[in-house]
Formats: C-alpha cells, sequence, structure tokens
C-alpha cells in the first residue's frame, strides 16, 4: 500500500462566502479526497472583501492590512480541519493557497491579477509550507492567468467516449471542455474560459433589495426570491449582447466588469426604465441570463455531452432547473457523479496545483489561457 501524499487546497472565491478547504491524497495516479471543510465569512470579513473589487479610497492599506489578516483566518481555519482530522502539520507535505481575489486585470497594458491572503504569514501560522500565487507566471508569459482548473479537469473527468462540459458555477461561472477522442480527430481541443456572471449579480442585487425579501442572508437561498418573479425578455436580450460575450476565448473577467454598475447601467437604459419591473423580475431575468450565458457556451462547443456542475451555485435549485432547461439534449449532474464533492472540487485542484509544483509538472494550458508556453505554477513560502 502506498503511503499517503496528503495536499490541502484552500480557496476563496469572488462570492466572498467562505473559506473551501479540501485534504487530498496524491499516492496514487488518481487524486483522492480524503476530507473537505467549509468555514463561512462573516458579513464584516465579507464586506472588507467586497469592498476591494474596484477603486476607491484608502485601498491600498484596506488590502494590505486584510491581506494579513485572512491569513490568520485561513490558519486558524487550518488548524481547526487538522484538529477534526486528528492530523499534525507535518503529515501535510504543503498547502496549495489560492488565497482571494480582489483585482484580474488581464486585458490591459501590464496586466495583473491580486490575491490576497498572505502566503509567508500562512506558511509561518501553520508550520507547513505554501505553495501560492499560481496565477501571476501565467500572466507574465502573456496569458490570462485564469482559467487554472481545465487542466485538473482533464485528469479527472476526462471521457475518450463523450465530450464533457465541467462547469463551476461561483460569484463568475467557467467551464472547461474537455473533448472525446473523436472530436480531438476533428481537431478540438481542451479550452477553457469564464463566461461570464455565476452568482455574482444575483448576490449584488439580493443585497441591495433586502426591503422586498426580508432575508437576513446575503444569497438567494435556493434561487426562491428569483422564483416569485418573471423574467423580462427585454432585460435578457439586453444583458446577452454585452460585448464580453461575443470575444473569443482565451478570456476571463471579474467582480471588477460583472457588478452593481454594469446591472444599473442596463436597468437605467430607457426602453427598460419605461417597463417598472419589481425587483424580483429583475432577480429571475439575472437568473435566466446566468443559465443561458453558460448553455449558450456550452451549445457552441458541442451538440451532445455529459455536462458536470460544481461550485456553490449548484445549491441554487432554481438555477439548476432552468439550467436543466437550457440544455435538454445533455447529460446534466453534479460533479459528486465522480465521485467529487461539488463544493471541494476548486479546493482539490488547488492542492493538485501544489502538488505539481512539488513534482515539476506543468499545470497551466496555454490552449485555456494564451500564455506563450507550458510551466509549472507558483511559488513556494516556507515556515
Amino acid at each position: 500500500m502506498n503511503k499517503a501524499q496528503l495536499y490541502m487546497g484552500l480557496m476563496s472565491g469572488t462570492s466572498a462566502d467562505g473559506i473551501d478547504l479540501a485534504l487530498v491524497d496524491f499516492a496514487t495516479n488518481t487524486p483522492k479526497l480524503i476530507a473537505s471543510y467549509y468555514q463561512a465569512y462573516n458579513q464584516d470579513i465579507h464586506q472588507k472583501i467586497t469592498s476591494l473589487y474596484n477603486p476607491d479610497i484608502n485601498e491600498l492599506d484596506r488590502a494590505f492590512k486584510l491581506d494579513a489578516e485572512l491569513a490568520h483566518l485561513f490558519a486558524q481555519t487550518i488548524k481547526q480541519f487538522l484538529q477534526q482530522q486528528q492530523l499534525q502539520p507535518s503529515n501535510i507535505i504543503a498547502i496549495g493557497n489560492h488565497g482571494q481575489t480582489i483585482r484580474h486585470r488581464p486585458n490591459q497594458p501590464h496586466a495583473f491579477t491580486l490575491q490576497i491572503g498572505c502566503c509567508q504569514t500562512l506558511a509561518c501560522l501553520t508550520n507547513i509550507k505554501v505553495i501560492g500565487q499560481f496565477r501571476q507566471k501565467d500572466m507574465a508569459l502573456g496569458g490570462q492567468g485564469a482559467p487554472l482548473v481545465p487542466a485538473f479537469h482533464q485528469m479527472v473527468f476526462n471521457d475518450n467516449d463523450d465530450d464533457v462540459f465541467v462547469v463551476n458555477i461561483g460569484g463568475i461561472a467557467n467551464i472547461s471542455y474537455l473533448p472525446s477522442l473523436n472530436a480531438i480527430k476533428q481537431g478540438k481541443t481542451l479550452i477553457g474560459y469564464d463566461c461570464g456572471t455565476g452568482n455574482a449579480l444575483m448576490d449584488d442585487w439580493f443585497v441591495l433589495n433586502k426591503a422586498e425579501h426580508h432575508s437576513t442572508k446575503h444569497y438567494d437561498e435556493n434561487g426562491y426570491w428569483a422564483a416569485s418573479g418573471q423574467a423580462e425578455l427585454k432585460l435578457l436580450t439586453l444583458l446577452l449582447n454585452d460585448k464580453y460575450f461575443s470575444l473569443p476565448a482565451p478570456k476571463s473577467t471579474g467582480r471588477e466588469y460583472f457588478n452593481p454598475t454594469w446591472l444599473q447601467q442596463h436597468l437605467a437604459n430607457p426602453s427598460i426604465k419605461t417597463l417598472n419591473l419589481s425587483p424580483a423580475d429583475i432577480q429571475a431575468t439575472l437568473l435566466k441570463f446566468t443559465a443561458i450565458t453558460i448553455a449558450n457556451e456550452i451549445k457552441s462547443l458541442s451538440n451532445s455531452a455529459k455536462v458536470y456542475l460544481c461550485g456553490g451555485g449548484v445549491h441554487n435549485k432554481t438555477l439548476k432547473n432552468e439550467l436543466n432547461q437550457q440544455l435538454t439534449n445533455y447529460e446534466v449532474c453534479l460533479t459528486n457523479h465522480k465521485d467529487i464533492d461539488s463544493d471541494s472540487v476548486e479546493a482539490m485542484a488547488f492542492a493538485w496545483l501544489a502538488y505539481a509544483y512539488n513534482k515539476k509538472i506543468f499545470s497551466n494550458s496555454p490552449a485555456v489561457t494564451g500564455a506563450s508556453k507550458k510551466t509549472t505554477l507558483g511559488c513556494a513560502f516556507y515556515p
């Protein structure tokens, strides 16, 4: 029996709802999820993160103070997780720390991306080697620095007989397309990119309209509020005409683009203002918009495929139902059908990126990100 090779992956997504941890064993060729853990952020931390998604006053001080604060919070969560699993820091080879993205600007001169949750602080607090800053090298090589998970998806979900899509619905939604052998013979290759908004706009609109739904949460649980409204075709068409959706891959985006300001600009359109839409109708439209933007990308790449869903959006029953309606000719299910917890896929991917760093495995996908060459991503930080 092979000795366990335990790595941890740490992910905090653009929804800024909490910390996802995954404990993964790489003793065999197939990564095995041993355990997962989730620690929700309180409202104060959530607000501190989301307030940094766009330029504002005193942001440099606020960003780097939060950089250290999140590292302490990550470390505390890891210690609780290790205690729960009856493990010591010495049992873990490395932590793959994605951190918290607060800016991602890939389409400008001197492109940059910024993830906070200080890796050096985390290594010192946990006494475990940390691999982090995964996106920067891909961007230095001319890539988008995102998405990074398709290479991991290909290793875990690839199917020789069928086209496969892995759809992660976080704050932003992204897809990985894994072509079948027959599709590869026709010239198709692995690609992956951000299709647009996932939960981001729905979450933002939900929070802005607390008086309408009387919920203390900062997300529309199961899409119940959206289900109480009616999607409006004129608004839906306007949203779908955004220039982002006509851009060719590779492409990536974030909350700095799909945000409340973007939405308000569309709602201020004279043709929309005269409709006097209720807040619930707008939420219903945003949900349908999210589902259609995902489905459109899948349909453009394959006529028939297995579609595996993961990420926080899979808990939105109304959104899942809408996706099923948009993808009637496809086999749609959760990644759980492949024995991979839908809430843990991204954290597992960052455990794999740490493993790939240690083993000097190429871990970016130039066909996905647009980087000039394959490389091993990340930097090491030692206790």
